[in-house]
């Protein structure tokens, strides 16, 4: 039997913008769920939810950190029959983590987006809401810090409704701003409440102020004209000026918060331990539950057909690993989320992306770091397996009964790189294992061998990201490493089209080699990656040789013609070549693509392409002037200037290779006051005076 049903269950995910209070939220939901006693805070350190010691250190959110609780709303009076089991992921809001944030919304049905009640919608916090539009995420915003100076919940919501959605709409007011704030009014129950005790766990009803009565009213008419928007039956009723039960809007809020066609926006002080409750009172109310939710699609491996996979108990087992982590006490975990069936431990289950069985050793509820070991879970359910040797990220666990592969999970490219070597020859065998495991646990961190100069050469999101992954190094896995200095990951492509043959010809004492090739490249649109056509017709080319081939010119592309950086955006389209009865082999095919792609590429106007950074500079106005000038030095492309909370915030596209050290320029440009955010953006032609520095190893 399962501890709680599934329309009980919610999975959801804390998203939003470095800094905006994800971590100090998560930690007031621990403590008024029960599962800590004691509030632990991110400014000193004890936060349970950022668990790592860099993370302590550095006061913000590296990794992921999976949790589950139990939550009463505070309106059911103790009734236990109202309980709900809520999965709880808090993600880190710094750019160079983004894969954190983009593995956990692929399997969260529900998010709690929060804001900084001073900056409203910062840089990442639009990053993180494309991010959940990518995956049909409904979702709910909280509007935090509203005790801070400069806060302002009428600012905050503006610019969601400008920035992210107009679906947005109120459904609390603040009573008082900044030092004054003290309660929020629910405008659906037309009630004002203040909070209580030593963390605001006691919860008191108090008078509307006479004050915002008209704002009150106000406010509710318009939330109360968005839910029945959507809703032909409460449309009558309002329209006929009948006054509608609480719980019949309720229900019908939940289905258009489900449909992505309203989003609710709540406000408080995490901090402050104010609001927090009526956040969870409606994650539990309006974020769907996994049966509420349609199936998710699935292909079967053995015959391609889709296959529909329901949040069920009662079909054979399909879920998803979303995150490895390595723990010094039980080995690697993977986190895993079931979407139907049951998953026990002991069983085996089918890996369709190896192709593998594997058994499931031990199953553990994850609490941060620590965990509770149990026997099974089922569909809707969150936890970590311990035992499985070749899962990795975004891999599908089945049923073998009915083998299925679900979506896999997409991982932006890493734009900077570093030159690491051990410093010792016991830190050179120490060092492998170490690269790898970490590579296995995050997907957007890439490792490669130089084969020319022999250097392994790291590559990542960013500086910081890099920063933390040799701190880890160092750690957890006790090597010391030599760094170099970040470099840009550029890419080439190609901006024309070309044809070109390669020809493998070689003979020796015994059998020869023979392999001739002829192909076409065509640039394709940025971020598309690789095809590969063949329109091989009547046997030119045998079957057999047509992947060595292919192989060949993938091998060609990771070495580009101009300064040998890898080619990416094309598309390569073999049309014709030869063979030999006797000599021809897969080798000498092979050698055949690689010669062809290297020489088309040649012909086809080769360019160099470098990652361009979205920028966001904050700093009073008598600075203006420097930052602009100084942002156009490094090339970049200004797009927008705003106020924001008495400073000017100046928008930039900037090159990243310009960028490095910025945040140091930018103080010292300042007098200190001012601060950058800095992500990525989109890759874009290199003009042609840098393109020549960056060949000639200048650059």
């Amino acid at each position: 039997m399962r501890e709680y049903p599934i329309e009980k269950t919610r999975d959801i995910g804390i998203i939003a913008h470095i800094d905006a209070g994800k971590t100090t939220f998560s930690e007031r939901v621990l403590f008024y769920t029960g599962v800590s006693h004691k509030i632990g805070e991110v400014h000193e350190g004890e936060a349970v939810m950022d668990w790592m010691e860099q993370e302590r250190e550095r006061g913000i959110t590296i990794t992921a950190a999976a949790t589950a609780c139990t939550w009463l709303p505070t309106y059911r009076n103790g009734d236990k029959n109202y309980q709900y089991r809520i999965n709880l992921i808090d993600t880190p809001g710094h750019v160079d983590f983004t894969v954190e944030v983009e593995r956990s919304l692929r399997v969260l049905d529900g998010a709690v987006v929060v804001f900084d009640g001073v900056s409203g919608v910062e840089p990442q916090s639009e990053t993180v809401w494309r991010q959940a539009d990518k995956y049909e995420v409904p979702r709910i915003c909280f509007v935090n810090k509203l005790d801070r100076t400069g806060a302002s919940f009428d600012f905050s919501f503006k610019t969601i409704l400008e920035r992210l959605t107009k679906n947005a709409v109120k459904a609390q007011l603040p009573i008082g701003q900044e030092d004054e704030f003290f309660g929020i009014v629910d405008l659906l129950l037309k009630k004002a409440f203040k909070f209580e005790g030593a963390a605001g766990e006691q919860i008191v009803e108090i008078e509307i102020p006479a004050n915002m009565i008209t704002d009150v009213d106000k406010c509710r008419a318009e939330l109360l004209e968005k839910i029945v928007e959507n809703d032909d039956a409460l449309m009558e009723k309002y329209l006929a000026g009948e006054e509608i039960p609480v719980d019949d809007l309720k229900v019908s809020l939940r289905k258009s918060v489900i449909d992505y066609k309203i989003v609710p926006v709540f406000c408080g002080s995490a901090l402050k331990n104010k609001g927090v409750q009526f956040v969870l009172n409606a994650v539990v109310e309006y974020l769907p539950a996994p049966s509420d939710l349609p199936a998710v699609r699935g292909e079967d491996t053995k015959t391609g057909q889709e296959i529909l996979v329901n949040h069920t108990d009662d079909e054979p087992l399909a879920a998803i690993a979303f995150k490895l982590q390595t723990d010094p006490f039980v080995g690697q975990l993977i986190y895993t989320r079931v979407y139907s069936g049951r998953l026990e431990s002991g069983s085996y289950v089918l890996n369709t992306s190896t192709g593998n069985k594997e058994r499931v050793g031990r199953i553990l509820r994850m609490h941060a770091n620590s965990r509770e070991e149990i026997k099974e879970i089922n569909a809707g359910d969150i936890a970590a397996i311990v035992g499985l040797k070749d899962t990795r990220t975004g891999h599908t666990l089945c049923s073998p009964d009915r083998p299925v592969i679900l979506e896999n999970i997409t991982f932006p490219e890493p734009v900077v790189s570093l030159k690491v070597e051990p410093k010792t020859k016991q830190d050179q065998e120490r060092m492998g294992i170490a690269l790898r495991a970490l590579s296995d646990e995050d997907p957007t961190f890439k490792i490669k061998s130089d084969s020319e100069t022999m250097e392994t050469i790291i590559s990542g999101m960013g500086e910081l990201h890099l920063e933390v992954l040799v701190d880890r190094m160092k750690r957890e896995f006790k090597v010391e490493v030599n760094v170099g200095r970040p470099q840009v990951a550029y890419k080439e492509t190609i901006s024309g089209e070309a044809e070109a043959e390669g020809k493998y010809i070689k003979q020796s004492g015994g059998r020869g080699q023979y392999g001739h090739a002829r192909i076409r490249v065509k640039p394709l649109e940025r971020g598309k990656g690789f095809e590969f056509i063949n329109s091989i017709r009547g046997g030119a080319i045998p079957q057999e040789f047509i992947n060595p081939i292919e192989k060949g010119v993938k091998e060609a592309m990771e070495k580009g013609v101009v300064a040998g950086f890898p080619l990416v955006d094309l598309a390569v389209e073999l049309y014709d070549g030869s063979y030999h009865d006797v000599d021809s082999s897969e080798a000498a095919f092979k050698v055949a693509g690689s010669m062809a792609l290297q020489e088309a590429v040649k012909r086809a106007k080769p360019v160099i392409l470098e990652p361009v950074m979205k920028v966001e500079v904050m700093a009073p106005e008598k600075f203006l002037g420097d930052i602009t000038g100084s942002l156009n030095s490094k090339r970049g492309q200004i797009e927008n200037m705003t106020d924001r909370s008495g400073l000017k915030v100046v928008e930039a596209k900037v090159p990243l290779s310009e960028m490095f050290n910025y945040t140091t320029s930018l103080r010292s440009m300042t007098e200190g006051r001012g601060n950058s955010t800095m992500e990525f953006d989109h890759y874009a032609i290199v003009p042609n005076n840098v393109a020549q520095a960056i060949a000639e190893g200048k650059k």
